[in-house]
C-alpha cells in the first residue's frame, strides 16, 4: 500500500497537524512530526517499525478514499493517491500543559472526558523528539531511562494511596452503616509484627470515613483492611477493571494487578488496604476509575480517534461515544465523589481551595525500594467541575521525593485550561 499511497495526516482535534509526509528535494518521503517530542508517545513515529497511532491507524493512512476521477487519474500517470487523514480528540493545548507542567521529571499525565471517553491528553516522559526516531534507534533502545515507554499506558506502579478508592468502595459495600465509621489515630498501627506510620508520623485523633479518606490516614485503612472480606475485596477491585483486560479503542494498556488472596498476612493486608503491597496499575487505568466516578459510575470507552477523513476532508468513518458499562452504582459513585471533593476543599489536596473550579481528588504516594533506600512516587487522580465533570485527570511523578508533587502538576494543568481557554 506504501507504494500506492502518500501516508496520510494525522491532526488534533481542532485541526493541527501532529504527522504528515513530507517530500525531500531527492523525492524521497519522510515522516515529519511539527510539534517535535510534544505527542511523541501518543501519535508515535515511522521507521524503526511502528508505535503510537502510527501503529494503530496504519492501514487508514495507507488507504486512500480520494476521490475516483482523481485516483484514476493519478493511475495512468504513475503517481500516488493521498492517504485518509486520522482526526484525533487530542487537544494540543492540554498536552502542552500537561507537559510543561511535568516539566523534565519521569512520569505521565493522562486526561480524559468522563461523558464521552474521549482522550483530551497523553504525556509520558522521559520523550524523545519522532523526527529522528531513525538517527538516534541505537541510544534510543538502549537508553537506561527507558524514553521509548509510554509510561501513560504501559507504566506499572504502586497506586499509593489513591488506591483508599477501591478500599473505601469495598468497606461501603461490606457496611451499609459506613456512615458511622469511626477510628482514633494515633500515629501509627501495629499487626502482624508489622508497624505502619500514617505519613509524616502524624496523629489525625478520632475521625470518620470520610475524614480518614480526605487526610488519607494510613492508620484508618490499614484498620479497614483488617476487616475486609477477601474474595469480596477481590471481586471489587475486578469491577474496578484490576487483573483485567482494560477497555479504550486504539489503545494497548498493560494490565493492572490485585493480587491479595486468602492466605494474606495481616501486613498483605494492610499494605494493600492503603495502596502498597503487590498491586501495580497504571496511570490510564487510574484514569478510567475517577472517569467512571465523575460520570455517575458509568464508564465511557476511551478512544483516540474521532474520525478519519479523506485528504479533502471527507468523512470516511466517524466514532461516536459508545458506554463500557457500570464500574459501580450512581449511589456509590456520589459518595466517593463526595468524599474526593472533601479531599480538596479540606484535606491533602487542599491546593485546590479556592480556585476558580470545582475539583474532586485524591492524592497518594508509593513507596519503592532503591536500593538499600526507600523512595516515591507522586500520585493525584480527580476531576473537575464536580457538579458537570469536564475532565477526569490522572498524575504521576516518579521518584518525586518530597519534590514536585503530582497534585500541582495537577493544579498547573487545570489552571492553564480554565484560565487560558
Amino acid at each position: 500500500m506504501a507504494d500506492r499511497v502518500v501516508r496520510g495526516t494525522i491532526l488534533d482535534s481542532e485541526g493541527n497537524v501532529l504527522a504528515q509526509t513530507e517530500t525531500a528535494q531527492d523525492g524521497t518521503e519522510y515522516r515529519s512530526y511539527p510539534y517535535g517530542s510534544l505527542f511523541a508517545h501518543v501519535v508515535g513515529y515511522v521507521g524503526q517499525g511502528n508505535a503510537g497511532l502510527e501503529s494503530t491507524e496504519n492501514f487508514e493512512l495507507l488507504t486512500s478514499n480520494a476521490f475516483f476521477l482523481e485516483k484514476l487519474r493519478n493511475e495512468f500517470q504513475d503517481r500516488k493517491n493521498q492517504g485518509d487523514t486520522v482526526v484525533t480528540t487530542l487537544d494540543t493545548g492540554l498536552q502542552q500543559a500537561a507537559s510543561s507542567a511535568l516539566g523534565d521529571h519521569k512520569g505521565a499525565v493522562v486526561i480524559l472526558e468522563p461523558s464521552t471517553g474521549k482522550i483530551r491528553a497523553m504525556v509520558s516522559k522521559p520523550d524523545f523528539d519522532p523526527n529522528t526516531v531513525s538517527q538516534n534507534w541505537e541510544n534510543l533502545s538502549s537508553d537506561p531511562q527507558s524514553s521509548l515507554l509510554n509510561r501513560a499506558l504501559q507504566g506499572q506502579y504502586a497506586p499509593g494511596s489513591t488506591f483508599k478508592i477501591v478500599t473505601a468502595l469495598e468497606y461501603m459495600r461490606e457496611h451499609g452503616d459506613y456512615g458511622n465509621y469511626t477510628y482514633t489515630c494515633d500515629g501509627s498501627i501495629s499487626a502482624g509484627g508489622v508497624t505502619i506510620p500514617c505519613a509524616g508520623g502524624q496523629v489525625h485523633g478520632t475521625e470518620n470515613l470520610a475524614e480518614s479518606f480526605a487526610y488519607s490516614c494510613n492508620s484508618s485503612f490499614c484498620n479497614i483492611g483488617l476487616s475486609l472480606d477477601l474474595s469480596s475485596y477481590r471481586d471489587t477491585a475486578g469491577d474496578l477493571l484490576f487483573n483485567k483486560s482494560l477497555p479504550g479503542r486504539d489503545v494497548s494498556a498493560a494490565k493492572s494487578s490485585f493480587l491479595l488472596d486468602g492466605n494474606a498476612s495481616e501486613s498483605d493486608r494492610m499494605m494493600t488496604a492503603m495502596g502498597q503491597g503487590q498491586t501495580q496499575t497504571s496511570p490510564y487505568h487510574m484514569a478510567l476509575l475517577v472517569s467512571a466516578i465523575a460520570n455517575g459510575g458509568n464508564l465511557m470507552r476511551p478512544y483516540l480517534v474521532e474520525q478519519v477523513t479523506n485528504y479533502a476532508g471527507a468523512v470516511v468513518r466517524e466514532v461516536s461515544p459508545e458506554s463500557y458499562g457500570n464500574l459501580m452504582t450512581s449511589g456509590e459513585a456520589a459518595q466517593l465523589k463526595e468524599y474526593m471533593q472533601d479531599v480538596t476543599s479540606y484535606g491533602t489536596g487542599s491546593v485546590f481551595a479556592g480556585a476558580g473550579y470545582s475539583m474532586a481528588g485524591k492524592t497518594g504516594t508509593a513507596e519503592y525500594a532503591d536500593g538499600d533506600s526507600s523512595r516515591n512516587h507522586s500520585w493525584f487522580v480527580g476531576f473537575s467541575n464536580t457538579d458537570n465533570p469536564e475532565l477526569a485527570v490522572c498524575v504521576i511523578v516518579e521518584q518525586s521525593d518530597g519534590g514536585l508533587r503530582a497534585v500541582d502538576v495537577a493544579k498547573e494543568v487545570m489552571d492553564s485550561y480554565y484560565y487560558n481557554q
